[in-house]
């Protein structure tokens, strides 16, 4: 009579040990969700406002604890990138694309670093692995830039104008569109181009300066009426004088480099020895 009372309390003692150990492994498991959590926000700090070479740094330590993780290898490659560590960048990109869960966008970014590095081909040839039904800007910004470098000027076109089209912010893209064009002599093409990329980002200098040359190649010699301070003023005036002068307009030269002198708030070391240099060889 006792052997159905014995088992009933074995089974009863069986399910509230299941229970607990069931209770430990959801404690455990809610333990191990926020560790992730913790750790995916880090990683996040550590690809946007961390420095970039402690960034490297931790996630070089975080792939030697935990290796075969993706992310982690993604964050040692895009902080690499940061860094400017070009060669390395590539390195650490191969081992992401290596990688079974590798995606599209990993090899978009080997490409990125191929270039970076000036390997034009290789970055060609890793844009070809990649099916044409994948499209966002940097795939299509890095086709133009790759088309560039092969002087394919008809494809880099049509892969600039479809980043274009890809992106709210196309600043950059027309920058490199109109290098693109200043490159083959199609200054007043590249003027558009530089004025685009202006009225997206009225801030960007170096487009800026792409503008007053393409001007000056066309010996338009007049700054361009864009938001500058006045350091940037001086600076545009010094480029334009040396777009002058390199067309032998050396009287339209100096006077540029004189108002740059003048303009610039602080000493244009580089401005004055460029007027120095005309003024020796005048004279000799």
């Amino acid at each position: 009579m006792r052997h159905p009372i014995f088992l009933t309390l074995c089974a009863a003692a069986i399910g509230l040990s299941a229970c607990e150990e069931s209770g430990e492994e959801q404690v455990e498991r809610a333990l191990q969700d926020i560790n992730v959590v913790d750790e995916s926000n880090l990683n996040d700090v550590m690809l946007t406002v961390g420095d970039p070479n402690e960034a490297v740094r931790y996630f070089a330590n975080a792939n030697a604890n935990d290796p075969g993780r993706i992310d982690l290898q993604r964050g040692l490659a895009k902080s690499l990138v940061r860094a400017k560590r070009t060669n390395d960048a590539v390195t650490a990109w191969q081992t992401v694309v290596a990688h079974e869960e590798a995606t599209d966008t990993d090899r978009v970014d080997l490409a990125d670093a191929f270039v970076r590095a000036n390997a034009w081909d290789d970055a060609a040839a890793t844009l070809n692995t990649i099916p044409p039904t994948y499209e966002t800007f940097k795939r299509y910004r890095l086709e133009a830039m790759v088309a560039d470098s092969r002087q394919q000027w008809d494809k880099a076109d049509s892969f600039y104008e479809t980043a274009v089209g890809l992106t709210t912010r196309p600043a950059t893209v027309y920058n490199n569109w109109g290098f693109s064009k200043l490159t083959r002599g199609e200054y007043a093409e590249a003027e558009r181009m530089f004025t685009d990329a202006l009225r997206f980002n009225s801030n960007m200098f170096t487009a800026k300066n792409n503008l007053v040359l393409a001007r000056g190649a066309q010996r338009n010699y007049t700054i361009p009426v864009v938001p500058m301070t006045q350091v940037e003023r001086a600076q545009l005036m010094h480029t334009m004088a040396l777009a002058a002068i390199k067309q032998n307009d050396i009287t339209i030269g100096k006077s540029l480099l004189n108002d740059a002198i003048n303009t610039h708030p602080r000493y244009f070391e580089e401005a004055v020895r460029a007027l120095e240099a005309l003024e020796n060889n005048a004279v000799n």
